[in-house]
């Protein structure tokens, strides 16, 4: 996976130096799309287009690393790849165990380059032995803080919302949250993709201009750059490219974000007031008037407002405690997912935020 340092051309110094002037975006997701296209127009097997793929993500790793950006996510393998020819999936999945065991031998230069590795998906969909290899390859580097690599293997962006769905449905069922305490924000901290940073730059190969189920809901706010040609192909001037690309954008992105923030918090400070509201409305006795009669005295009382206002507080206060107990929850049956991977030697359980994530039945 680590290849030797390249030299720098005087240019590719050059274009580094102009673009590190200015925003580098800490967080590019990859659609690798391409090997096939690729080997059919290089007359050579596709399990041959697959290899090259795999070998330019190495590449592309360490030019990103070069520039700065800490994190990349890539689309190894879409559980619709699922659907392709029994030889070709066999012929994924062979090379994906390759690769990892080539990992796992290499992790004294795992340590070395501080690279944590994740893997994002379905991956009980995958066979026994490569969840076990997954499973190692991020135990192996959950310390690691420096460079993160989030590989989304038998991913797509509609399981992972219907996975985020089925935990919260599950958690109001069982009484650990409220309805009322379901958010974008509590949605998010339920996918697959929690512990990653908002993705800046999301670059697809290939030419073709869709997302194809990846990362649809957290590249809202990110840069898109499409790119003429295929993966295997791809260079680092592609890679400069795109780059620039995104900071000719990054402003509009960032005052987008922050908007919708903002907006955010906004509704979360109106639901938990609605909340409050509605439990007073309960409370109240017949002869106390209905729920509009006792918004009108409150909004002609002063001290009734104050009152409101710090039991609003007090209910964000409780809802917060109410959600962390339910994300730990949810990210201890993770972990413990993780640890009937491992080997049956005593292993040290990462934190919650930076596990694998796997769905739960």
């Amino acid at each position: 996976m680590f290849h030797q340092k390249r030299q720098k051309t005087w240019m590719h110094r050059i274009c580094e130096a102009v673009l590190l002037a200015g925003p580098v975006p800490r967080h590019v997701a990859i659609i690798m799309d391409g090997n096939r296209r690729f080997a059919a127009k290089n007359s050579i097997e596709k399990s041959e287009g697959h290899v090259k793929g795999f070998d330019k993500l190495a590449e592309t790793l360490e030019w990103c690393l070069d520039m700065g950006i800490s994190e990349v996510t890539v689309y190894a393998f879409s559980i619709e790849n699922f659907k392709r020819s029994a030889d070709e999936v066999g012929c994924l999945l062979e090379l994906s165990r390759q690769k990892f065991a080539k990992l796992l031998q290499e992790k004294d230069l795992i340590q070395q380059h501080e690279v944590c590795v994740r893997i994002i998906g379905d991956i009980s969909l995958l066979p026994r032995d490569l969840q076990e290899l997954l499973a190692e390859a991020v135990s192996l580097s959950v310390n690691n803080k420096k460079t993160i690599l989030n590989v989304c293997f038998a991913y797509t962006a509609r399981d992972d919302m219907c996975m985020a769905m089925r935990e919260l449905a599950a958690g109001v069922k069982q009484g650990c949250i409220k309805q009322s305490d379901i958010s974008e924000s509590l949605f998010e901290k339920c996918l697959y993709t929690s512990h990653c940073r908002n993705v800046d730059l999301l670059i697809r190969t290939s030419g073709e201009v869709r997302l194809s189920d990846f990362l649809l809901w957290e590249s809202s706010f990110s840069c898109l750059a499409f790119v003429k040609v295929l993966w295997p192909e791809f260079s680092i001037w592609h890679l400069y490219a795109a780059i620039l690309h995104y900071q000719r954008n990054c402003n509009k992105i960032q005052i987008a974000r922050q908007s919708h923030l903002i907006e955010r918090e906004r509704l979360q400070r109106e639901s938990d007031f609605c909340s409050v509201m509605e439990e007073s409305s309960k409370q109240m006795s017949p002869t106390d008037g209905d729920a509009s009669g006792c918004l009108h005295s409150i909004s002609t009382n002063i001290p009734a407002q104050q009152n409101i206002q710090a039991r609003v507080q007090q209910y964000a206060v409780e809802r917060e405690k109410r959600i962390e107990a339910f994300l730990s929850g949810v990210y201890s049956r993770r972990e413990d997912y993780i640890k009937s991977l491992l080997p049956s030697h005593p292993v040290m359980i990462p934190k919650p935020a930076m596990l694998l994530s796997a769905k739960l039945d």
